[in-house]
């Protein structure tokens, strides 16, 4: 699938299949994360991947009981370093993030960022340092629903020519 309907076609997935991914394409998610740029590439991310079933439980619990990320392969808790980088520790990962998902849907997989967690409960549960971040959580995974396209702004609503624009 080229990038463009990669982008088209992704979708929040919050319904997966109770199966594995095979550890060669969890790498090739993984590998885009890796290559994601970063400021000054400095590259201020870790990732902990959780397959553990009791554990994906935990952090489902832990993500405000989205009990839909422990069905899911496998969940990417993504963690910024603000010792590596004081201001972009925090946006670096996200980008990382957003490839990850793009290269879990263009193997066919599905994925859900988020955003709703105790940081502090999901540090404790993988053992993350108190000083570093917890970003997003991912979860990866075999699609069990195919959602609709959800309704877009139009480019000329969102995009400026030289400066910004009114009504």
């Amino acid at each position: 699938m080229d990038v463009f309907e990669t982008i088209r076609t992704r979708r929040s997935i919050r319904k997966y299949l109770r199966e594995p991914i095979p550890d060669d394409k969890l790498e090739m998610i993984f590998e885009a994360a890796r290559l994601a740029p970063s400021a000054a590439n400095r590259q201020p991310w870790r990732f902990v991947v959780v397959q553990d079933v009791n554990r994906k439980k935990a952090l489902a619990t832990a993500a405000n009981s989205q009990t839909f990320l422990s069905d899911a392969a496998a969940v990417v808790a993504a963690v910024g370093d603000p010792d590596v980088s004081a201001r972009w520790h925090e946006r670096d990962p996200m980008i990382a993030i957003e490839h990850m998902a793009l290269a879990a849907a263009a193997l066919g997989y599905g994925t859900c960022w988020i955003g709703a967690f105790d940081e502090d409960a999901v540090k404790h549960l993988l053992k993350i340092p108190a000083r570093m971040r917890v970003i997003a959580l991912l979860p990866i995974g075999i699609p069990d629903e195919a959602p609709a396209p959800r309704p877009r702004r139009k480019l000329a609503e969102i995009f400026f020519k030289e400066e910004w624009q009114t009504s």
